[in-house]
């Protein structure tokens, strides 16, 4: 025969009178919906005790990844993404070079005015 551990049989090891209804499903809790932009609904769980302040106003909905609020009506927008950008796309963003000659101007400008020297650049 073998023998394992002192627990009575069908007892839960750790589980006492004292402590038991603070956790697990005899736990006091509060249901708090969210909603993402799609309208779908998710039900998270949180201790009755659990101050409002440490319940989270978004989370991210399990069906549909987007991220989800409390308030029914007004759930936070879809996320834009932006199309794919061809190389030719971003070559015809580049600056000409007078233009970055200014922006190297007006960056150095600035950190000398933060140093408090105003030595003209070469």
């Amino acid at each position: 025969m073998a023998s394992g551990g002192s627990a009575i049989r069908g007892s839960r090891v750790g589980s006492g009178p004292m402590g038991e209804q603070d956790r697990g499903y005899h736990a006091d809790r509060v249901a708090v919906s969210y909603w993402d932009a799609l309208g779908n609904e998710t039900v998270r769980y949180f201790a009755a005790n659990l101050p409002e302040e440490e319940i989270p106003d978004i989370i991210d909905s399990p069906s549909t990844g987007l991220p989800a609020g409390r308030d029914k009506d007004n759930p936070p927008a879809l996320q834009k993404t932006e199309p794919y950008k061809t190389h030719l796309a971003y070559v015809k963003e580049r600056r000409t070079e007078q233009e970055a000659e200014q922006i190297l101007e007006d960056a150095l400008r600035q950190l000398r005015e933060r140093r408090g020297t105003a030595a003209p650049a070469s």
